[in-house]
């Protein structure tokens, strides 16, 4: 029987340095996208596909991003005091008991995989999955959630993949595609961030993953790669070259780039008119823009 994925790696030792000075004092992945930080979105979709571990992979200056898992009494006792169970029970999602999560220190930033491999001790002989918060990724079904689905029927080692325009090849790690079988491929290699004319597939890998944990020992070996960091996409492809198996899985959703403004801006205004209580607003007051744009021109 195959084991099961329960532990889950969110690196997060990022500066954000594209938000600043917004991420001078707050951590990136508290920034809200509507009323949700986006490392509760991440959570919430490693909940959904059955993770109970919670591994975060920090640096320094991300104590406000711990702070956030922790109960707050005094809060607590004040919504309750006001009648106030609807709020009471959201904050209840954002509470993580004891034992659940765990904390690690990434000291030099050498890249995602580094990231992955600081955790290697939590992880043991498990299979893992990797989730960045940055891609928020609205779904029916969550996507990991897809993932962890298919694993069961497949095993190997998985990554989330999305048709993406050749020209924006150069920004993702890209398949090489070996069997096209309609919603899962079979992968032949990787290459991370290649030329638009050099990529083997539109094919790019998106921040989800499913791990064999025979890719931290991969990361164990590891030089730095493009960038001069330590690559994930190396050490996944590494897995090829040892002859176990390695799929892309499309999954059905929509991404967004929420490392980028304009990302978050996409999802701020996309999950916005997702919400019974805002779109009416939000879609009014967006026509209106539209046309005063217009006539502008």
């Amino acid at each position: 029987m195959r084991n099961k994925v329960t532990k889950a790696i969110f690196p997060v030792a990022g500066l954000g340095t594209r938000f600043l000075p917004a991420t001078k004092s707050v951590p990136k992945e508290i920034m809200t996208l509507v009323d949700r930080p986006l490392i509760q979105y991440a959570i919430d979709e490693a909940r959904a596909a059955g993770i109970k571990e919670f591994i975060f992979v920090t640096s320094r200056g991300k104590g406000a991003l711990e702070d956030y898992f922790d109960h707050a009494p005094t809060l607590e006792q004040e919504l309750r005091k006001k009648g106030k169970d609807d709020l009471l029970e959201i904050l209840k999602n954002t509470n993580m008991e004891s034992g659940a999560i765990a904390y690690i220190r990434q000291h030099k930033a050498l890249g995602l995989g580094h990231a992955v491999w600081c955790a290697r001790r939590l992880i043991g002989n498990e299979p893992f999955a990797v989730i960045l918060p940055d891609d928020v990724i609205a779904a029916e079904k969550p996507c990991l959630q897809q993932m962890v689905e298919a694993y069961e029927e497949t095993g190997g080692n998985m990554v989330a993949a999305m048709e993406v325009p050749p020209e924006r090849a150069s920004a993702y790690g890209v398949l090489d595609v070996q069997e096209d079988m309609g919603a899962m491929v079979r992968v032949k290699g990787m290459v991370e961030k290649p030329k638009a004319d050099e990529a083997p597939s539109n094919l790019a890998v998106i921040g989800r993953y499913i791990l064999n944990p025979k890719v931290l020992g991969n990361l164990n070996r590891m030089k730095s790669g493009t960038g001069g960091e330590i690559q994930l996409t190396d050490a996944i492809a590494d897995e090829i070259a040892q002859d176990r198996a390695v799929y892309g899985y499309r999954f059905r959703g929509q991404r967004f780039d929420c490392g980028s403004k304009a990302g978050f801006l996409q999802a701020t205004v996309a999950f916005g008119l997702s919400r019974d209580e805002l779109k009416d607003d939000l879609y009014r007051y967006l026509q209106e823009i539209v046309t005063v744009g217009k006539a502008a021109q």
